[in-house]
């Protein structure tokens, strides 16, 4: 049996992985952008987030997905945007 470290993921969120110039925006954007989540969803294997589909919000939610990989390289993340300027699902 190999008892290597690298053979489990971790899943703590490692903030110092985000790039020093965008870390301090990037934490407080977060919780503003969650702030302004329509609907929250429990999923079998994570959550699904309902936002309005408004000016720079796509852009926003790419932006925080950007960095939230960096951190925590665990997560799976989807955007769905709807049809017809419908809203904009985040899967985790």
């Amino acid at each position: 049996m190999n008892n290597n470290s690298n053979d489990t993921s971790s899943l703590a969120c490692d903030l110092t992985a985000i790039p020093s110039d965008v870390r301090e925006e990037h934490v407080i954007t977060a919780p503003q952008l969650f702030a302004a989540a329509q609907e929250v969803q429990e999923l079998p294997n994570g959550y699904a987030i309902r936002f309005l589909n408004e000016p720079g919000r796509f852009m926003g939610i790419a932006k925080f997905i950007e960095n939230e990989r960096l951190c925590c390289p665990f997560f799976n993340f989807e955007l769905e945007l709807e049809p017809n300027s419908g809203p904009l699902w985040l899967r985790l």
